[in-house]
């Protein structure tokens, strides 16, 4: 009896090292096949993506930028002089003419020097008609001098010529006939000297007074300057237009290049826009430009590229070329956009959101069904606002995801619900 249930005992256990070594295997088996089977694609809601086709035809490539409306008209009255706000007679946003008072400043320094001067020019003009009568009557007495000494000497040269006959006539001596003619002589030089002093009396007369007047002209010089900046101490407008900024108070000081006001031409306005540094490079003068008001689109063209880079960005100014529609005013937002330049029959998408021009992205291909995508390489050109050129990867028809998938980096493939 013993020997017969350790005979049975054995066989059991042979089957259940049989049945182990077995299952072993199977399950070595079955985890050596799950291991060659790819993990399972993520599901993506399809209403959350979003899903462009590629196309091919024209493209406009189109720069975009955020901006405001400006005034092309905008007059920046600064100080001239150190001066005092005596009165304010406009406000911003006041409408103002040319000769429109702004303000009044005043400056005592510079009232007393006109007023200074004004009398220096006064008495200059006395001075110099005293002088003129004091000349004249010295010249007067020259010629007095000079008309007496050629009476003299025409009755010494009438004696003379007397003497002369009467000596040939035996009737005069030879010596009285001498002193005659000596006489005349004399007085002949005396005549061409005092003549001479008189023209010299004259030239020096003329020299005399135009000194004085040059004097009084530098003089009115002077006080036309000063009179200019006494005058410019009323600000006027300049322009017509709206006071933009008034900032100053009744006793504010000021000094040389403080900004009084700032006066613009709401009439006349032009974008000005804001580019990004990247897509600023393309920009040039003159190409056309449109400016969304939102209230209307106005036609234009760039008319200035600033140098400068500011926060990643580049001003370009945009001269309007239609009419203005209602509401547009300065400071007022807008949206431009600047035709770069035309493309025909190219390949063409819209642009991914992180599709950069002339470069490799990666983007997720719809399959023939649609119900899932793979991701493809492709490589982009020349890139406008909404759509880029497709240079490899993808033909016309296909249907790529341009949305964020960055979530899915790790994924070759997504699955669409």
């Amino acid at each position: 009896m013993d020997v017969k249930r350790e005979g049975v005992a054995r066989k059991k256990a042979i089957k259940r090292a049989v049945i182990v070594v077995i299952t072993l295997a199977a399950v070595g088996a079955i985890s050596w096949q799950l291991s060659k089977l790819k993990p399972a694609a993520p599901t993506v809601e399809r209403a959350t993506v979003w899903i462009d086709s590629v196309k091919r035809g024209p493209i406009v490539i189109e720069r975009r930028g955020l901006g405001t409306l400006v005034p092309e008209d905008i007059v920046w009255i600064p100080a001239q002089f150190d001066s005092q706000v005596a009165r304010i007679d406009k406000k911003g946003g006041d409408e103002v003419q040319p000769n429109t008072i702004i303000m009044v400043l005043t400056n005592p320094d510079m009232e007393v020097a006109a007023n200074d001067l004004e009398w220096q020019i006064k008495q200059a003009e006395a001075d110099l008609q005293d002088t003129r009568v004091k000349l004249e009557s010295q010249k007067f007495d020259q010629q007095s001098v000079v008309e007496s000494t050629e009476s003299d000497m025409k009755q010494a040269e009438l004696t003379k010529d007397r003497d002369q006959q009467l000596l040939k006539l035996n009737l005069k001596a030879d010596m009285d006939a001498q002193i005659s003619k000596a006489n005349w002589e004399k007085l002949v030089a005396k005549y061409k000297i005092e003549k001479e002093k008189l023209d010299i009396m004259k030239d020096s007369i003329d020299a005399q007074i135009e000194s004085k007047q040059v004097a009084i002209e530098k003089l009115k010089a002077q006080y036309a300057l000063k009179k200019k900046q006494f005058d410019e101490l009323t600000i006027r407008a300049g322009i017509s237009g709206k006071v933009q900024e008034m900032t100053l108070q009744v006793g504010q000081k000021v000094k040389p290049g403080d900004v009084l006001a700032k006066v613009a031409s709401p009439q006349k306005l032009m974008a000005r826009l804001q580019i990004a540094e990247t897509q600023a490079k393309d920009i040039a003068l003159g190409q056309k430009a449109e400016i969304d008001t939102r209230n209307g689109i106005v036609p234009g063209h760039v008319i200035r590229i600033d140098a400068s880079i500011v926060n990643g960005t580049r001003t370009v100014d945009c001269k309007l070329d239609g009419p203005l529609p209602p509401g547009a005013v300065p400071d007022l937002s807008v949206d431009g956009t600047i035709e770069i330049s035309r493309l025909d029959n190219v390949v063409y998408v819209g642009r991914p959101v992180f599709g950069q021009e002339n470069s490799v992205v990666s983007l997720f291909k719809l399959d023939e069904d649609g119900k899932g995508a793979t991701r493809t390489q492709v490589k982009l050109g020349r890139s406008s606002v909404n759509t880029i050129e497709v240079l490899e990867g993808l033909k016309v028809g296909d249907q790529v995801i341009l949305s964020d998938m960055s979530a899915q980096d790790q994924n070759p493939r997504i699955r669409l619900n």
